[in-house]
């Protein structure tokens, strides 16, 4: 089994570590002052603490976001996000899926489509 990292930049590390923890449910292996890991099943997100960061703008700037399904339905998933500490970002580019933004403002998506093999 490989584990990918995916690092993610951040003002609060312990902040996002456990909001991505909650949502995903995932662990949190370890933290450090400026870093934190989050095993979520076969990934990990790694929140870096970066002195000045700016969130990403959404729409119109190229940047890498998640996009995160499951068995329940988009608007239940929503609300787990949501009630974990994410806001709704202004844009929705799609009624079939909802861009939201974790506590250091970075989008990610909350969709019915699954990945195919």
């Amino acid at each position: 089994m490989r584990i990918a990292a995916i690092s993610i930049d951040c003002d609060d590390h312990l902040e996002l570590a456990e909001f991505y923890a909650q949502l995903l449910g995932g662990e949190i292996l370890w933290s450090t002052d400026t870093a934190a890991a989050v095993q979520c099943g076969e990934w990990l997100l790694i929140p870096q603490k970066v002195e000045g960061h700016q969130p990403p703008s959404w729409p119109g700037c190229s940047i890498l976001h998640l996009d995160l399904n499951g068995d329940a339905a988009v608007d239940e998933l929503v609300a787990v996000a949501l009630a974990a500490g994410a806001r709704r970002a202004e844009h929705q580019p799609d009624p079939r899926w909802s861009v939201l933004l974790d506590p250091a403002g970075h989008p990610f998506c909350i969709t019915p489509f699954s990945p195919q093999r």
